[in-house]
């Protein structure tokens, strides 16, 4: 095969090419590394390459194989790390200078499964500040460029792995997804990112960002691809406190029975009302729905707690978690932070412990109403992103103001599918996600596949070619402003900073200021009634 016919090949059809012997998994990994070397400096997918233990994996994996010695769909598949998760002798960042120096002694469990399964690592790829933040141009590493648009961003955190596999660097990755990470990037960049259920694939070894929130996931060109990923890293690990034994799934064999009588519950408030969607974007949407009632499923409009008050839930728990991660970073040297990470991290300092456990005890409330959701529906229906915004179009201070789509299934803990499900006039992608009861993640990715099947949206190729310099954008739009805050706020705003240990210069307390307000808003809507039994989302059980 030609290299061109390489850089977007399937796993599923390259595995079944590597074990019939008509392709070699050296000769796949040449090809790759090749368009990496030709293109990468324009997309920055990757902070490390590592093309020589790649190459070595290679031919190991082509011997044994030779030998007899097939592991599965996985042996001889190149494949890519956002750069949080652990890797034994090999740099993992986290994007940011605070772990410039950060080399682990052994692989977090999700990277040693896939290498027991025969893939080849091909690097560590771009992520937004310790899976935060959104694209900051001053960390030591640029951040990505969308494939589809070099002046666009990728969306984030796993901004790396949805430029690379947009880019045909590779055909699957792992990402991460705390508020929408897997599938934000995936919806801009015109691929496919599932979120399994919370504590069906294990943590252990990847930085974190929220316990409560934190999922890690494939991220591939298509459902099938994602299926095959996730079969090789689910399963129960007692080194992650939050996996849960789920019963064991062939999410590969499942993804061929049909979908008809599927309940298709269609959450267009997202798009309608909460989050209004272009013009296009909504167009998309609704012929994504009519594909469903064409493949015979059950389609019906559905209705769930709008967008911003499941985001509320999810960021006073999953801020106050990642400052206390970084509490004494942020204290001792918080200059090694870009400004992005700290206009959404540095406000966590005004939330009291109120605020966190109301927070839970409300998320206990949010959990308690998706059950009877999920009793009349199989699966829901929703906007993803889309199309991906100039990066000096990018707010961090939006981060507080504008609730997310994505963030909803985070805190209902649920299973969700991002795919495209379009494209603008201009080629941009345009993303929906499909979501379902926890635990039912493959008919989650049997209902993507079926959409898949039926469409080619998921087929489209980025025009990416190596040419002028990178378009340099404008980012001072997105600079700190001296604070505008009465006085008895900016000291109220000062002090708890002060009780939390910060000692910020100027420029990051301006970056505190015009944004603290927004978080003690939020804090304040999750202020409800509640009877004195409420409990919290948070629960303890001996492992005994």
């Amino acid at each position: 095969m030609s290299s061109p016919d390489l850089h977007y090949l399937s796993i599923a059809d390259a595995s079944r090419l590597i074990q019939s012997g008509k392709l070699s998994p050296l000769e796949l990994t040449q090809a790759l590394l090749s368009r990496i070397g030709e293109l990468d400096h324009r997309v920055q997918a990757f902070i490390t390459l590592t093309a020589d233990r790649a190459l070595a994996a290679a031919r190991t994996a082509e011997q044994e194989i030779q030998r007899g010695q097939y592991r599965g769909p996985l042996h001889g598949i190149p494949f890519g790390l956002k750069d949080i998760y652990d890797t034994a002798g090999l740099l993992t960042s986290g994007g940011s200078a605070v772990c410039a120096d950060n080399v682990p002694v052994q692989d977090a469990t999700a990277t040693r499964k896939l290498l027991e399964a025969g893939a080849i690592l091909l690097g560590k790829l771009q992520t937004h500040e310790f899976a935060h933040g959104g694209p900051s141009f001053d960390l030591p590493w640029p951040p990505s460029r969308n494939p589809w648009d070099l002046s666009r961003f990728t969306g984030g955190s796993s901004s790396g792995s949805g430029a690379a596999l947009a880019a045909g660097f590779m055909p699957g990755a792992l990402g991460s997804d705390t508020g929408g990470s897997i599938r934000g990037p995936a919806s801009f960049c015109g691929i496919t990112g599932l979120m399994p259920t919370y504590g069906l694939v294990s943590r252990a070894g990847v930085i974190p960002n929220s316990f409560t929130f934190d999922h890690c996931g494939p991220m591939a060109r298509s459902a099938e691809d994602c299926a095959i990923l996730l079969q090789a890293i689910a399963g129960y690990d007692a080194a992650d406190r939050g996996s849960i034994r789920h019963p064991t799934v062939d999410y590969r064999s499942t993804l061929a029975q049909p979908v008809r009588g599927l309940r298709v519950g269609v959450l267009r408030h997202y798009w309608e009302e909460d989050i209004p969607a272009i013009a296009e974007h909504a167009r998309a949407l609704e012929d994504a729905v009519k594909v469903f009632e064409a493949l015979g499923a059950t389609v019906s409009p559905c209705r769930i707690r709008p967008v911003q008050e499941g985001f509320d839930i999810k960021v006073v728990i999953a801020e106050s978690e990642i400052f206390s991660i970084h509490q004494e970073n942020l204290i001792r040297s918080p200059e090694k932070f870009g400004r992005d990470f700290l206009g959404r991290a540095l406000p966590a300092c005004v939330f009291q412990s109120a605020d966190y456990v109301q927070a839970l005890r409300e998320h206990q409330r949010y959990l308690a109403e998706m059950k009877p959701v999920f009793d009349r529906f199989d699966v829901l229906l929703a906007s993803g992103f889309g199309p991906a915004p100039r990066f000096e179009d990018y707010r961090t201070e939006n981060f507080w103001l504008k609730s997310n789509v994505c963030t909803p299934a985070n805190t209902g803990r649920t299973p969700a599918l991002a795919l495209p499900c379009g494209y603008t006039s201009s080629g941009l992608p345009l993303g929906m996600q499909l979501i379902g009861r926890p635990g039912d993640d493959a008919r989650v990715l049997q209902a993507g596949h079926a959409f898949q099947q039926a469409t080619d949206w998921h087929l489209r190729r980025a025009p990416l070619t190596d040419g002028e310099t990178l378009p340099a954008p404008d980012l001072q739009a997105n600079e700190p402003q001296p604070s505008t805050l009465s006085a008895a706020m900016q000291s109220h705003v000062e002090q708890m900073a002060l009780q939390a240990g910060l000692k910020l210069n100027e420029r990051q307390m301006m970056i505190l200021m015009e944004t603290a307000p927004h978080a003690l808003a939020m804090a304040g809507r999750l202020r409800k009634p509640r009877g004195r039994m409420e409990q919290p989302s948070l629960v303890f059980r001996f492992d005994y």
